[in-house]
């Protein structure tokens, strides 16, 4: 059999490896360049490959491919594999034929990696042998191919989604829904909320969803579609009839098979109501795997958070400075300022995904001070919050940016880092502007 693997970065040498151990002939391409690090994994694991171009013979006769969630149906390359009916799938759909984990499923626009990450601690801390991968860490294919947990934790992106056919996590998750990504999904918003679904079309009557009660999109795709998953809701006004999540008197309330979880709000470690909710949908999974009530209630104290989501960097000169790098949608931007409570100047920019500004006019009318737009073209920014604020610059340094922002800032205030976009046109990732962000402010 041979498996072609377009995409020579995390997912794609991952599933080389575990592809090489179950006997397949393994050819990596990539159009872009491999990475240093990758090309000597490969070449030491005897896995042929090129960077730099995909050679067409060389693909168009694999018997599987396993396509990198940042490939796009609409590469030349992947629509020649699908004229020639060669299945297109994503890592997860070919890694979990290789193991008999559990899995629990996580996606969502937003708060899908503290969701993840707060999930893996409570069942790490539980004592469960446990395993992180999909959008996070180390790929799963690669631990697949040389670790052996009982269970893992996925942090599935719609991309990732797409590229399954029969993938089913025991447990599924999804933390909400609002406009991303649409440039890959025709700018149809509808497409991309079947997208986010597909984690529980494979489920049954004995697997789980999880999900935002209070999300318009979800909600509207439950009334109109049915789904064999037990469902497990969870609120901050309302209460579930059966099983889920819910607050009263302060404290959050989670209701799995008639055992109840409860803590005062207070006590957990984030901030924020998006995280009330993150915290719920964390705990119905440690109730569901059954982990001691009193290991969730530590776990949900102590857990340290995500670095570049709301991450308080450092005050200077009473000015605190919080790295959002993460926020490259709207609606993570609107979980930020949402959550501000100080005048605040906010840096915003890159590259744009279709965003529309409106939900946020209230917000912006309310929290924000200043606007420092860092990207290559700022125009959408600057036609849709000109008359909102009275201060906008544009810049295409980080650097800069945040020598702005500590001049627009005064005592008592906050610098926001939080773009709303994409951050190709400057940086290498979000991470990698979030680290530029950290280190500006360091040098100031």
């Amino acid at each position: 059999m041979r498996l072609v693997v377009l995409g020579g970065g995390e997912s794609g040498v991952g599933t080389a490896i575990l592809g090489k151990k179950k006997g397949y002939d393994v050819f990596v391409s990539d159009f872009g360049k491999i990475k240093e690090n990758y090309k000597e994994v490969l070449t030491i694991n005897g896995i042929a490959w090129e960077d730099e171009k995909h050679t067409e013979e060389l693909i168009l006769n694999a018997d599987v491919v396993m396509k990198s969630p940042g490939i796009p149906e609409k590469a030349p390359v992947v629509k020649k594999l699908i004229e020639k009916g060669i299945p297109v799938i994503s890592e997860i759909e070919f890694a979990i034929q290789f193991t008999d984990a559990t899995t629990v499923g996580i996606t969502g626009s937003n708060g899908k990696t503290t969701t993840t990450l707060l999930t893996y601690h409570l069942l790490k801390q539980g004592g469960l042998n446990v395993g992180l991968a999909g959008n996070i860490g180390k790929s799963f294919a690669w631990q697949v191919a040389e670790n052996k947990h009982d269970i893992y934790v996925l942090e599935l992106s719609s991309f990732q989604l797409d590229g399954i056919i029969n993938y089913k996590p025991h447990i599924a998750i999804l933390t909400n829904i609002s406009p991303d990504h649409l440039d890959r999904y025709n700018y149809d918003y509808s497409l991309y909320i079947n997208s986010k679904f597909r984690i529980t079309k494979n489920q049954t009557e004995a697997d789980y969803l999880i999900y935002d009660n209070e999300d318009d999109a979800i909600q509207n795709w439950l009334n109109k579609n049915s789904i064999k998953a037990n469902k497990v809701p969870f609120s901050l006004t309302g209460k579930p009839e059966k099983d889920g999540g819910f607050i009263e008197n302060n404290n959050i309330n989670s209701t799995i098979k008639n055992e109840i979880f409860t803590m005062p709000i207070n006590e957990l470690a984030l901030e924020g109501k998006h995280n009330i909710k993150n915290a719920m949908a964390a705990t119905a999974v440690a109730q569901l795997l059954n982990i001691r009530k009193q290991t969730i209630r530590e776990s949900l104290t102590n857990f340290q958070g995500v670095e570049h989501r709301l991450e308080k960097v450092l005050k200077i000169q009473g000015v605190q400075y919080i790295n959002d790098s993460k926020a490259t949608n709207v609606n993570s931007v609107f979980y930020a300022l949402d959550s501000m409570s100080t005048p605040t100047v906010w840096i915003v920019g890159g590259v744009d995904k279709g965003n529309d500004y409106d939900e946020l006019m209230p917000l912006v009318r309310e929290k924000v001070k200043a606007i420092v737009c860092l990207g290559v073209d700022n125009t959408k920014i600057i036609n849709a919050f000109n008359n909102v604020v009275d201060v906008m610059v544009e810049t295409t340094s980080m650097s800069e940016a945040v020598q702005l922002a500590q001049r627009l800032a005064e005592k008592g205030d906050s610098v926001l880092l939080s773009p709303a976009c994409a951050s190709f046109d400057l940086f290498e990732n979000y991470e990698d502007r979030g680290k530029q962000f950290k280190q500006a402010i360091y040098n100031l």
